[in-house]
C-alpha cells in the first residue's frame, strides 16, 4: 500500500469517474486504474462498483476512503512539521483562490507578500470552491481564499473582508443616473450570470430571488438570463449592450469612471454582500504564514470592501 494509491482512491471517490480522477491526479487513466486494482487485490476487497458512466463507492470502500483521507492529511502535517525547522515563513505557500476573487485580489496580494515576506513565494491556483476544499483535504494546497457560505469542510476559517455587490450596466442605460437599485428592479431586465459551479452565481441568485425563480421556472421572472464563464467576459457583454449583471465591489475600481463604457450602481441598503475568508487545515502548522497572508490582504486596499477584525467576526 502506498500513499499514491490512497490519493488515487480518494480522487475516484470524489470524482465518481476514473478518467476525471486521473486528470485531477495528473496521471494517465490506465496508471490510476492499475494502481487501484492492485490495492483492491492487496486488501482483498472491492472499493468501487464499476458500471455505466459513473463509478460508485462500496460501503466498505467508503470507510477505507475516509481513512485514506485522514492518512493523507496527517502526511501533509508531517511535511509541515519538517518545514517548521526552517521557519513558518520560509518556503512556498500553496494558496488557492476562487475565480471571482483571484483577478482582483491576487495582483496586489502577490506584490505585498514579495515586498514583506520574499522568502515565502506563493504557488497559486484558481478554482471552484468545492475543488479547492478537495485540494486542501488532500494536502495539495496549504490554504484557500473563498467566500461564505461553504459546504461542510472541517477546516479552520478566518474572515478577511465583507464585499457588497453592485449592478453593472451600459453607460447609456436609463438607470445610469440612479443612486441605487433594488433587487426587485432587476425583474424586467436581461441579466447576465456566471455559469453553474461558481459560488458567486449562487450568492447572486440568493439575494436576487427573481433570478432564482427564472432559473427554476422559465417564463417567470427575468426576460432572459445569459450565462458566462468569467466576470470579465460578462463585463464586456454588458458593455456591448446585451444586458445587466451583478458584480462584487472589488472588481470595480471606479464606480463612476467617466471614460469607461459601464456605469455601476449600488444596491439599496441593506446591500447584498459576501464575506471572503481564508481556509486551511486545522493540522497545518505554519500559522505565521496564514497571518502573513491575512495582513497582506488587509494592506491591499481593495475598493469598496470592509475588512473584518477577529473581534467583529466573533
Amino acid at each position: 500500500m502506498t500513499l499514491t494509491e490512497l490519493k488515487y482512491i480518494v480522487a475516484v471517490a470524489r470524482a465518481r469517474h476514473f478518467g476525471h480522477a486521473a486528470e485531477a491526479c495528473f496521471v494517465a487513466q490506465p496508471t490510476l486504474s492499475v494502481a487501484i486494482k492492485k490495492l483492491e487485490d492487496e486488501l482483498g476487497v472491492t472499493l468501487f462498483e464499476r458500471g455505466g458512466s459513473e463509478v460508485s463507492v462500496t460501503p466498505l470502500g467508503a470507510q477505507i476512503v475516509a481513512q485514506a483521507e485522514r492518512v493523507l492529511e496527517q502526511t501533509a502535517a508531517i511535511k509541515e512539521l519538517a518545514k517548521q525547522n526552517k521557519g513558518p515563513l520560509s518556503g512556498p505557500l500553496r494558496l488557492g483562490v476562487i475565480y471571482t476573487v483571484g483577478p482582483y485580489l491576487l495582483p496586489p496580494l502577490v506584490k505585498n507578500l514579495i515586498e514583506h515576506v520574499p522568502q515565502m513565494p506563493l504557488v497559486l491556483q484558481e478554482n471552484f470552491t468545492v475543488k479547492l476544499l478537495d485540494l486542501l483535504r488532500q494536502g495539495e494546497l496549504d490554504a484557500a481564499i473563498m467566500a461564505l457560505p461553504l459546504p461542510e469542510h472541517g477546516m479552520a476559517v478566518q474572515p478577511l473582508y465583507d464585499e457588497p455587490f453592485v449592478v453593472a450596466m451600459p453607460k447609456n442605460h436609463p438607470w445610469a443616473s440612479r443612486t441605487d437599485i433594488s433587487a426587485e428592479d432587476l425583474k424586467s431586465e436581461t441579466m447576465l450570470l456566471l455559469g453553474t459551479g461558481h459560488c458567486f452565481r449562487d450568492q447572486v441568485l440568493e439575494v436576487c430571488p427573481e433570478m432564482a425563480r427564472f432559473s427554476s421556472s422559465p417564463g417567470n421572472g427575468m426576460q432572459r438570463t445569459f450565462e458566462g464563464s468569467s466576470l470579465e467576459t460578462i463585463r464586456h457583454m454588458v458593455a456591448s449592450g446585451i444586458g445587466l449583471t451583478v458584480l462584487p465591489r472589488a472588481s470595480v475600481p471606479d464606480m463612476r469612471d467617466p471614460n469607461g463604457m459601464l456605469t455601476f450602481v449600488p444596491f439599496k441598503d441593506p446591500a447584498p454582500s459576501r464575506r471572503v475568508v481564508i481556509v486551511w487545515r486545522k493540522s497545518f502548522t505554519r500559522r505565521a504564514a496564514i497571518d502573513a497572508v491575512v495582513k497582506a490582504v488587509a494592506d491591499c486596499g481593495l475598493p469598496g470592501v470592509e475588512m473584518v477584525t477577529l473581534e467583529a467576526a466573533a
